[in-house]
């Protein structure tokens, strides 16, 4: 009885909603914004045309990045991003973990960056600020050269060095069984 009476107000609900205009339809441009496809997977499948270079991303940074993760990607308020460590072992404080100790795959930080940066305006960046922001992170992390480009072909081709942490661990067959995540 309970159950009845509760789906016929969540009805009334509805069509009072309904009859009242309640709500906002969302534009297709937000719907747009959002809707990133294809997702970029390990293997570099899904990345979109662009090229990015660590000056410009460093510049991109400062403006968008840097109030939230440090000048350098230290971290405050939020993750840090460049950190030692490489890469992080049993001992590593839970606080060191960044891009370069801990981020397994190059392009899957770039989908990252795509879908969820800046905080509170995620997907606003463009392809090409992404490829630039890619380009400086992994060069701040020690990972690529400050005049390695930043690409399509080359970003798949990046190893990373939290790579081999992917492997399962043969006796717990999980993981990183020794880790405890933030």
């Amino acid at each position: 009885m309970f159950k009845q009476a509760l789906l016929a107000l969540a009805l009334l609900g509805l069509a009072f909603a309904a009859r009242y205009g309640l709500g906002t339809p969302i534009a297709e441009e937000l719907i747009a914004q959002y809707d990133l496809r294809p997702v970029v997977l390990p293997d570099g499948r899904g990345l979109p045309p662009g090229e990015g270079k660590v000056v410009e991303g460093e510049r991109i940074y400062a403006e968008k990045c840097a109030s939230c993760h440090g000048a350098r990607g230290e971290g405050y308020p939020f993750n840090r991003l460049v950190a030692e460590p490489f890469p992080i072992t049993p001992d590593t404080d839970p606080v060191e973990f960044a891009i370069g100790n801990y981020w397994p795959y190059a392009t899957t930080l770039f989908d990252y960056i795509r879908r969820a940066m800046p905080f509170g305006a995620a997907g606003t960046l463009t392809d090409e600020e992404v490829y630039h922001l890619v380009a400086f992170l992994l060069y701040m992390n020690g990972i690529t050269e400050a005049d390695t480009p930043i690409n399509q072909k080359t970003l798949p081709t990046i190893r990373m060095p939290a790579r081999e942490l992917l492997d399962l661990d043969p006796e717990t067959r999980r993981r990183f069984p020794w880790l405890t995540l933030p």
